[in-house]
């Protein structure tokens, strides 16, 4: 399952980087691959595994702000691994061939 989330705390200070930090954090020493951008931290693993760690994500923004504004998505295709590498890798081979 591939998950692209984003938690904002909201309600708690005008700077979120800290509380963001703290979360990215989570999913970082989650060992499930995963990568930020400037707008969702997207994880791969397991129903189990990527649930398991936004429960903790959201904990931890609770600790931070008294709201959090949550926007998730998934993609759950069982026995496809790898796929948050091997999705971007098709679409660049797509655009190398589109180049020729």
């Amino acid at each position: 399952m591939l998950a692209a989330f984003s938690i904002t705390p909201l309600g708690g200070s005008d700077s979120v980087g800290t509380a963001v930090a703290r979360i990215v954090r989570l999913v970082r020493d989650s060992g499930l691959p995963n990568e930020t951008t400037a707008m969702f931290t997207t994880v791969e693993g397991t129903p189990a595994e990527v649930f398991s760690l936004l429960e903790r994500c959201i904990a931890e923004g609770e600790r931070h702000a008294p709201r959090l504004s949550i926007t998730a998505k998934f993609d759950h295709r069982p026995g496809h691994e790898h796929q948050l590498s091997r999705k971007v890798e098709r679409v660049e081979a797509v655009l190398r061939d589109l180049e020729d």
